[in-house]
């Protein structure tokens, strides 16, 4: 057997390997197991628990790992194709429902992230960049809405589309999904309509 060969198949079962840790992961964070032990990870593998660390450095980038694999997963439901000039009530109602479908998606690694981000730089990296990328597309989204000194708004609507807000009111007030909706349209319509935006 040729060496290169040799070598493309131990690439390919590292690979596979590697793969098979991390969805080993994320069927963790599914089912609410957000930061397993190392021999946790490995049982459900399939794995030794000394053999995570030939395809991982540490248990924190294994988190990391398997948390931008998920969101790699469904990065299609990040963006929004709402056109800014139509009318504000219906662009509110468009956006929360694609921002409740992402959150939901999404909301096991979202978990898993913000409890192990304190600790991993890379991982509180990614999340600041994928909250500013949200934050710029609720502006571009409301820009009508949210032009001169209303800009100040931008925060507090920022805020209510956040999966934390969203997070709060599902698990913290033990919201249904069609009550958070409600809650949500209410009050970015109370924000955004105006004289201009309606």
């Amino acid at each position: 057997m040729p060496a290169s060969a040799t070598v493309d198949g131990r690439h390919l079962r590292r690979e596979q390997n590697r793969a098979t840790v991390l969805d080993a992961l994320v069927e963790l964070f599914h089912e609410g197991v957000y930061e397993p032990s190392s021999a946790e990870i490995a049982e459900r593998a399939g794995l030794s628990p000394r053999s995570l660390f030939r395809y991982f450095d540490d248990i924190d980038d294994l988190n990391r790992s398997a948390v931008e694999r998920h969101v790699n997963t469904h990065r299609a439901l990040f963006e929004i194709e709402i056109d800014p000039n139509g009318p504000t009530t219906s662009k509110i109602e468009q956006f929360v429902d694609a921002r409740m479908r992402l959150h939901e998606t999404v909301a096991p690694a979202a978990r898993a992230a913000r409890l192990s981000a304190h600790r991993h730089d890379v991982l509180a990296a990614q999340l600041y960049e994928t909250r500013a990328f949200m934050r710029a597309q609720v502006l571009r989204t409301f820009a009508r809405e949210l032009e001169g000194e209303r800009v100040a708004l931008l925060p507090a609507v920022d805020e209510l589309c956040s999966f934390e807000a969203y997070e709060f009111m599902r698990n913290g007030h033990r919201m249904s999904r069609a009550k958070v909706a409600a809650a949500l349209i209410a009050a970015l319509t109370q924000l955004l309509n105006n004289e201009r935006g309606t």
